[in-house]
């Protein structure tokens, strides 16, 4: 790629699934839209490309944490006026929050979800572990349980799986993974997903033979700093089941976290477990025929409590992350029916968040530069403005910063509705 060549969104190989797959809670609506929008603009997915230097995607990351730039995107108090950037660094973030506002953290842990193998014919494998579920849960229909070689099936330790192969495995086959240290069976196909039976428990195999998954554009296998960097310093080990880091929280080290404590603003967390889906490019020219991939999420009682009582103080709510967006967002519309405060909520979530989209909750966004024509992308647009952030996004490119999951941070205003 050189540096005049616009980013390669195309992440999909033979066999790999574009998106996670609750197809029955796929919604393609967006019920929060605005009401007072008379039309939605900006539906097509060519909206959201812009052309980036190579020399701009942060393939590894900074020594410190903290030593990323910060654009703050700050809403001029004026409706109808632009808003206003703001260089920073991102050590400085208390600077721009006020004492009793609340950061909201995604507390999951990523897997090394990444292995290689061969099917029993030889041919290789490279399986991404999607999600661990259980085998009641699925539809028994395209469940294939007996192998080619009439051997028992394991139904204990059952996955969703990205398969790349130059051949697909076929029902039945067993592959042979990790050098032979973990044995699985293909049992199904959930569109495009496999289903595989492993002979073990996953999670202790998947941190002895497997590989950080990191994202694709970085072009390259995942190294011993990733194995630290590519994690949060406040993950919870308990909730080992993402694959992929909630990046927005790569930035936060010691210093931020002390530095925000000593200013007097509070913290709390939710859950998402991030699947690959958070990779994959719209394939549809209109937004609206985009079937968005679901992801399991958690909104604690004690965190709905603190952002209920954070907004009663006239204090904001901040973000970190769209992942920390959808959750909040989702459980917004599941919870605060008729009027409702909102409350503890569990469950997937297939959001999708375009302009038009109308907020509940979230107050300011703290995010990464995104990929073009990516749903995240589409998401910072809803809140911001669409306007505001090619604005931004010009601004950073002119000016160096770092893009994605490594790279430099912006912060966000929610952008102030137009006078009816």
């Amino acid at each position: 790629m050189t540096d005049s060549q616009p980013v390669n969104l195309d992440t999909t190989c033979t066999d790999t699934a574009e998106k996670n797959l609750d197809k029955s809670s796929v919604k393609n609506t967006n019920k929060m839209l605005d009401k007072n929008a008379e039309t939605l603009e900006y539906l097509s997915v060519d909206d959201y490309d812009y052309e980036l230097p190579d020399s701009l995607i942060a393939r590894y990351p900074l020594a410190q944490r903290s030593a990323s730039k910060l654009l703050y995107l700050a809403t001029n108090q004026q409706k109808n006026s632009d808003s206003q950037i703001i260089d920073k660094q991102f050590f400085e973030l208390a600077d721009l929050l006020n004492a009793g506002d609340l950061i909201v953290f995604n507390d999951t842990k990523v897997m090394k979800a990444r292995l290689f193998g061969q099917k029993d014919t030889g041919g290789k494998i490279e399986v991404l572990i999607e999600r661990l579920v259980n085998i009641s849960n699925l539809d028994s229909t395209v469940l294939q349980l007996e192998t080619t070689d009439g051997k028992s099936i394991n139904q204990e330790h059952i996955t969703l799986c990205h398969v790349k192969a130059s051949k697909a495995p076929k029902l039945g086959q067993r592959l042979e993974i990790a050098d032979g240290h973990m044995q699985a069976v293909v049992i199904g196909r959930q569109e495009n997903l496999f289903i595989l039976a492993f002979e073990a428990p996953i999670l202790p195999d998947l941190e002895r033979y497997g590989e950080l998954p990191i994202p694709p554009y970085f072009e390259r296998h995942a190294d011993a700093t990733d194995n630290t960097r590519y994690q949060t310093v406040f993950h919870d080990p308990a909730k080992l089941a993402s694959v992929a880091a909630p990046t927005a929280s790569l930035h936060f080290d010691e210093l931020v976290l002390n530095k925000l404590a000593a200013k007097g603003i509070h913290t709390a967390f939710v859950t998402l477990h991030v699947g690959a889906g958070t990779f994959a490019p719209v394939k549809t020219d209109n937004l609206l025929n985009h079937t968005m991939h679901s992801e399991y999420a958690h909104l604690p009682q004690v965190t709905a409590d603190l952002i209920n009582q954070t907004h009663a103080n006239g204090k904001q709510v901040i973000a970190i992350g769209t992942t920390v967006t959808r959750v909040l967002e989702t459980a917004y519309q599941k919870t605060t029916i008729n009027g409702q405060a909102l409350s503890s909520w569990a469950g997937d979530t297939d959001i999708f968040i375009y302009p038009g989209f109308r907020f509940g909750v979230i107050d300011k966004l703290l995010t990464n530069f995104h990929l073009p024509k990516s749903t995240l992308l589409m998401l910072v647009s809803a809140f911001a403005g669409k306007a505001a952030i090619e604005r931004a996004y010009q601004h950073a490119i002119n000016n160096q910063y770092r893009f994605f999951s490594y790279g430099d941070a912006m912060l966000l205003d929610r952008k102030i509705k137009a006078q009816a």
